[in-house]
């Protein structure tokens, strides 16, 4: 069971993230039909640590193999969307494919989950202020390189 909660007129997500670079490229999540990025990850279970959280994501949702090289920031994210608010708990890893092969991957990844609408695009790092990243802060913490972070984004106010 995923750790979302439903509390007042919030919705509280505990969620983790991974930060894959390659070739001075950040690999990101998208959903086709919105139009933003995330860092690629999802919602933690109960009794699962955020590290096997993002391990479990990426193996689901790409059927790759990651190890975790570092940690680069917790991220208290208050935000709107669909109407709804959240309060969402957001640990970002920085991660990196296990197999040498998947090390050398620079095009667009479809999801193996059946999620057509799913995809994972690499961005360009020199030109990251052009893309819509969501939550905003992560751009900070990519150009930054002064981990590990804690940052409050609050989009409600």
């Amino acid at each position: 069971m995923d750790l979302t909660l439903d509390v007042e007129d919030y919705k509280l997500n505990i969620r983790a993230g991974g930060v894959i670079i390659h070739n001075n490229k950040v690999l990101t999540h998208r959903n086709i039909n919105k139009e933003h990025y995330c860092m690629p990850g999802g919602r933690i279970e109960i009794g699962e640590s955020s590290e096997q959280t993002i391990k479990r994501e990426i193996q689901e949702e790409l059927g790759k193999q990651i190890e975790i090289t570092g940690y680069l920031a917790t991220i208290e994210n208050f935000f709107e969307m669909e109407n709804k608010k959240y309060h969402e708990i957001y640990f970002l890893y920085k991660i990196e494919f296990k197999n040498e092969e998947d090390q050398k991957i620079d095009y667009t990844m479809q999801n193996i989950e059946g999620k057509e609408y799913l995809q994972y695009e690499w961005l360009d790092l020199d030109k990251i202020e052009e893309y819509n990243i969501l939550p905003g802060c992560l751009k900070e913490i990519l150009k930054s390189g002064d981990y590990p972070k804690h940052v409050i984004n609050d989009d409600l106010k």
